[in-house]
């Protein structure tokens, strides 16, 4: 049996929907995914297995003009995956390409369509040749969807195009089958079974972000940050986790506590039920709210993520 294993970026403008890929592909949820863009803030390893081929997926924070230090270290954080893989992929929101077309586009489209130019700029500079994925092609009519095709493939940097839809699985099997045959030969890096290399204490504090940002999107733009400060495994089996919500203002964290502490007490039941199914086993989950103005600007706060500070 010969296997082959290698590495996968999946880059893309904030939510283009490189998360909800990553977890089709893999088969199982290595990566938050969330109606809020850029919730994505360091590569995930997923793991997905097609035959003899093990494909390891760097889900990479969107690419976009960065603003702060942070969108700074996402964005680079992204193209050093990119940098790094044996095989790129693009995903784009075929969507917001047509809502451009058309004069319907509301700002997250206009802006997601600057980006998807940021990148093919970024991408003839480089001369890499990467695979277009065309996402969200529900409903959309196959002549509007080769007319987007054609004009993003005369850029000249891609080698090959896929439709898909990452939501329902339409045309994925076909982009993984493709994946497999580029994957270098050579022994598997992770054990079958494991579909994520992510420590579960980081994983855990992406879970409850991802419910936090569910619930509160609208009133919490990127203010908040979860850290799993304990993650202790009980005698009985059951695993204790103690985790602290970040937020740069006072009024952000009544937001996130809610009238009587319904909001928290929301997320913290979304989490607990999900972080028990994830661990198959009970989880007890204690979460904080503090105050810490400057937690965006804090080198320990790049350190837990795995991104780079000075940038």
């Amino acid at each position: 049996m010969t296997t082959k294993a290698g590495f996968v970026a999946v880059i893309g403008a904030p939510n283009a929907g490189k998360s909800t890929l990553t977890n089709r592909l893999v088969g199982a949820k290595v990566s938050i995914v969330t109606q809020k863009v850029q919730t994505t803030r360091f590569p995930v390893r997923g793991v997905a297995m097609a035959g003899e081929a093990q494909i390891v997926l760097l889900d990479t924070p969107g690419i976009f003009t960065p603003r702060r230090r942070l969108d700074r270290a996402m964005v680079r954080s992204a193209w050093a995956g990119a940098d790094d893989a044996d095989a790129v992929v693009h995903l784009v929101d075929v969507q917001a390409e047509l809502a451009v077309q058309d004069g319907s586009a509301k700002g997250a489209d206009k802006r997601g369509v600057e980006d998807v130019q940021t990148i093919i700029e970024a991408l003839q500079k480089s001369g890499k040749m990467v695979i277009l994925a065309l996402n969200k092609i529900d409903g959309v009519k196959r002549e509007r969807l080769l007319s987007v095709s054609q004009a993003l493939f005369e850029t000249g940097v891609y080698s090959e195009a896929f439709m898909i839809s990452a939501l329902d699985g339409n045309g994925v099997e076909d982009l993984r089958a493709r994946l497999a045959e580029l994957m270098p030969e050579g022994p598997w890096l992770y054990p079958e079974d494991q579909t994520a290399d992510i420590p579960a204490r980081l994983l855990a504090a992406e879970l409850t972000r991802e419910k936090l940002y569910l619930r509160v999107h609208e009133e919490l733009p990127y203010a908040a940050s979860v850290e799993t400060t304990a993650f202790e495994e009980k005698k009985d089996g059951s695993v204790r986790i103690e985790q602290t919500v970040y937020v740069e203002r006072e009024g952000q964290r009544a937001i996130i506590i809610g009238a009587n502490g319904q909001t928290l007490k929301w997320i913290g039941q979304k989490s607990r039920e999900e972080l028990a199914e994830l661990f198959e086993r009970k989880v007890h989950l204690f979460l904080h709210v503090r105050v810490r103005e400057t937690w965006a600007e804090e080198r320990e706060t790049y350190a837990g993520m795995g991104l780079d500070f000075d940038v």
